[in-house]
């Protein structure tokens, strides 16, 4: 469990306790070493025989062969999620067994991955927003994204507070500003409430403006807008970003941490040869800051909460504006069993319903 302390959410909902669940999955070996995936595993016992029994070092392999055997009925949404974090595991064991950090073993020079700061905030009044980032910027995060979508007015005011605290720690210097709406807007909504943004910000770019799908619709907005289109976080399966990127309607790809480190891999190679480059999202994502090491085109990851799950520790700090990778053979992650099999207390929140009128409000 993510226990933040304080309410988090975005336009589709808020964990009003600030209590949100965090799945994990421990993949044991013959030989005595354990990895770790973090994200839902739905459909785990459909998906598991695949690997079982085969050597872990195949990761890539036993990727295919996941996607395999779940392609009649679907590989998308949580199946997609058991086969990510299975992947992630494999991928936690075949560098643990070589002795090495996974961001090394994929042939990562620098441990460094620059890091932006993302609060879940929507929820939030001006008071705690303002002191929620000001500790981000303790961190020497001068990059922030904020959750929208739902009150333009009240968007504004809150970028430009976070401006505010982030250019006073920058002594002067500008920060980046990004907002997320996570589909809330129509075409023409997107383009009238970003130009309207703009007047006032510079916006480095607006996250899932539009639906997922949406290729034609995210191209419009990318072309009335000056600020990037950011999107992908919810696709799955590399079939899935090819619309968007025949159509020119992505310049920031995305791919979500629970999707496994393959995933972002080849997400990541796809957007290379469209010259665009990548961002992870996701609550604890470290599996794809050790892959964001390896590749050419990686931008910026983000950064949720500053503290790890409960019962989890992981080998790596922030500081300066980004995450840095420890040496721990792996993903460096430890878990302790006995705190994370403590029944997490029930959220009230009601997280991932999308607004009854969203798309159909007139501002």
């Amino acid at each position: 469990m993510q226990a933040w302390g304080r309410p988090v959410g975005d336009a589709n909902g808020v964990h009003a306790d600030g209590n949100v669940p965090v799945p994990i999955v421990l993949v044991d070996t013959d030989e005595g070493i354990t990895g770790v995936g973090l994200g839902a595993h739905a459909h785990l016992d459909a998906v598991f025989p695949a690997i079982e029994g085969e050597d872990p070092r195949a990761v890539t392999a036993l990727y295919d062969r996941m996607v395999r055997r779940t392609f009649k009925a679907g590989h998308a949404g949580a199946v997609f999620g058991a086969i990510g974090a299975l992947d992630t595991a494999l991928w936690d064991i075949k560098a643990q067994a070589a002795g090495e950090p996974l961001w090394r073993l994929l042939g990562g020079r620098d441990r460094r991955i620059p890091a932006y700061a993302s609060g879940l905030d929507i929820a939030l009044t001006d008071a705690e927003l303002i002191a929620v980032h000001q500790e981000y910027a303790a961190r020497g995060l001068r990059a922030a994204k904020l959750k929208g979508g739902l009150d333009i007015d009240r968007d504004r005011r809150r970028l430009e507070l976070v401006r505010e605290v982030l250019t006073e720690a920058g002594r002067g210097a500008r920060p980046a500003l990004m907002l997320d709406v996570n589909e809330s807007w129509t075409r023409k909504q997107a383009v009238r409430h970003v130009g309207e943004l703009e007047r006032a910000l510079d916006l480095v770019w607006i996250e899932e403006p539009v639906r997922r799908w949406d290729a034609e619709g995210l191209a419009a907005v990318g072309r009335g807008i000056r600020a990037s289109v950011a999107t992908g976080e919810n696709l799955t399966g590399l079939e899935q970003y090819r619309p968007l990127l025949a159509a020119g309607a992505v310049d920031v790809v995305q791919a979500a941490a629970v999707w496994g480190v393959t995933h972002f891999l080849r997400v990541s190679a796809l957007a290379h040869a469209h010259d665009l480059p990548v961002s992870p999202i996701g609550t604890t994502p470290v599996g794809l800051l050790h892959a964001a090491a390896s590749v050419p085109n990686h931008l910026v990851s983000e950064l949720q909460d500053l503290q790890p799950p409960l019962g989890v520790s992981v080998d790596l700090t922030v500081e300066d504006s980004a995450f840095v990778l420890g040496d721990a053979p792996g993903l460096g992650i430890t878990v302790d069993e006995g705190t994370i099999a403590t029944p997490a207390p029930r959220s009230d929140g009601t997280p991932d319903v999308r607004p009854e009128r969203a798309g159909l409000r007139l501002r």
